[in-house]
């Protein structure tokens, strides 16, 4: 699947889903599905619009183009979202961006997408448009709640991985470089892959989850380590069971499965110890479970 920013598009007849899209979550794949191409904007809009008040995403614009390519699109389009495109009417958008640039024959947009200078562009003003099809995904609702990226934000931000996963149609993922740490988690047993969260990202609520990593069955806290006084902040802290290998520099994709429990401290180092172990077998028992 080809990636190309709007200024080096090659124009061609189209069918075309618009949206921000973070997540890809169940109700994004209504709205991409039967389209050949994804148009969606990089960084996201509210902090160019907004600045200061963007929220913390889920998905890096790479892991974005992945999971729309695992859905048979053929191009993802990037608009570099910026000040000047901020201040283009609904009217321009439609003739400059989605016709003019992109041949667009089926426009497909959830049904409470907006764009254009001050949000003045609405699902209406698309279907008004005979240059091509207009197709309005309805809002997607799981047990009576709608699917939506913010929703989802909360849902990892408190922990609640598991129901997060089901809205988006698979495990939350956070990766990172493996970086090296104070070697605390060799000396008590349970040798750890370190990630510094990445700015701008969601983060789980700090905790310890069953997740998967790279793959392979893993028990990984979050947070900062209440036992230890170590001037570090927030670190994803994984341990990798029954893996015996060298991680640094390497990219960690850690999959979030189920918040095992809090992040707190403990009377004693051995009563840590005791409760890590305890950890390890419910992770294995969550992996197991899953597959």
């Amino acid at each position: 699947m080809k990636i190309t920013r709007l200024s080096d598009v090659e124009r061609r007849p189209r069918r075309v889903a618009v949206g921000t899209f973070d997540g890809v979550h169940l109700g994004h794949r209504e709205v991409i599905d039967g389209s050949d191409t994804v148009l969606t904007f990089d960084p996201h809009p509210v902090s160019v619009v907004a600045p200061g008040h963007e929220p913390p995403l889920l998905t890096p614009l790479e892991r974005k183009a992945e999971l729309i390519a695992e859905l048979g699109v053929e191009e993802v389009v990037v608009i570099a979202f910026d000040r000047d495109f901020a201040q283009r009417s609904a009217q321009s958008f439609l003739d400059d961006v989605l016709v003019g640039a992109l041949d667009a024959r089926r426009v497909s947009v959830g049904e409470n997408f907006r764009f254009g200078h001050k949000a003045k562009g609405d699902p209406d003003l698309l279907r008004s448009d005979s240059r091509f099809a207009t197709h309005v995904a309805p809002l997607l609702e799981v047990d009576g709640e709608v699917v939506s990226s913010s929703h989802i934000r909360g849902l990892v931000l408190g922990g609640a991985v598991e129901y997060a996963d089901r809205l988006l149609g698979r495990p939350f993922r956070h990766s990172g470089e493996v970086v090296h740490g104070d070697k605390r988690g060799r000396e008590l047993g349970f040798p750890t892959a370190n990630v510094v969260p990445q700015d701008g990202y969601v983060l789980p609520g700090h905790g310890v989850y069953a997740c998967l990593a790279n793959g392979h069955p893993a028990a990984v806290n979050v947070g900062v380590r209440p036992m230890f006084e170590t001037g570090r902040g927030e670190l994803i802290e994984a341990y990798l069971i029954d893996w015996d290998g060298d991680l640094y520099g390497r990219v960690l994709h850690v999959d979030f499965l189920k918040r095992l429990r809090g992040e707190r401290r403990f009377p004693s180092v051995e009563a840590l110890v005791e409760q890590m172990s305890r950890d390890v077998d419910a992770a294995v028992a969550t992996v197991t479970g899953r597959t």
